[in-house]
């Protein structure tokens, strides 16, 4: 049976299928660069404090902090467009998709930070995960909303096409079966 809103057919199951394949390919790569522990004499300690690590970016100029910032927002922008891509619906609210796929980023990420807390030359910086959920944010923002009605555009497209050489065919070898069977209601018990 197909779910209501997805794509239907081998098509469903070809973008699925695709999804899935890039979403778990680009978490091991994520994993790969984000868990390694790196060789480093000394190590500077943790940023919980929000923005300080984009302000400290902005102080070293603009090429070297757009190259750092980018990177951060480029980490995880993947998923924005995987997620729902693995998920293959259609027909969903433009806002839930988004928070739904905003909140995966952002768990992901503070799950990466968790896990880095016990690699050797890794620390915690808050401001990565806001640029992880941002990038995110962004990517699902900018590719999901266009690509979905490109690919409903197509199916309703398919199906028009494919209706216009057949004829129309009634369904008389079903009977009519009447109305559903109700249970009359029974009384309470003594």
């Amino acid at each position: 049976m197909q779910r209501q809103g997805s794509i239907g057919g081998n098509a469903a199951f070809r973008v699925r299928a695709t999804g899935g394949v890039l979403l778990v390919a680009h978490l091991a790569l994520v994993g790969w660069l984000m868990l390694r522990p790196l060789d480093v004499p000394w190590v500077m300690p943790a940023n919980l404090h929000p923005l300080a690590g984009i302000r400290a970016d902005l102080a070293l100029g603009w090429p070297e902090a757009a190259r750092r910032i980018g990177e951060g927002l480029a980490l995880l922008a993947p998923l924005g467009v995987l997620l729902p891509m693995a998920h293959g619906r259609l027909a969903v609210s433009r806002l839930s998709s988004l928070i739904r796929t905003t909140a995966a980023g952002a768990l992901l990420s503070v799950g990466i930070a968790l896990l880095q807390t016990g690699v050797p030359g890794r620390v915690v910086d808050v401001d990565s995960l806001l640029l992880n959920t941002t990038g995110v944010l962004l990517a699902h923002a900018a590719v999901v909303p266009a690509g979905r009605a490109w690919l409903r555009r197509r199916g309703e497209r398919e199906e028009r096409d494919g209706r216009e050489g057949e004829p129309v065919t009634v369904h008389e070898d079903r009977p009519h079966q009447g109305r559903t069977p109700t249970i009359p209601r029974v009384g309470i018990a003594p």
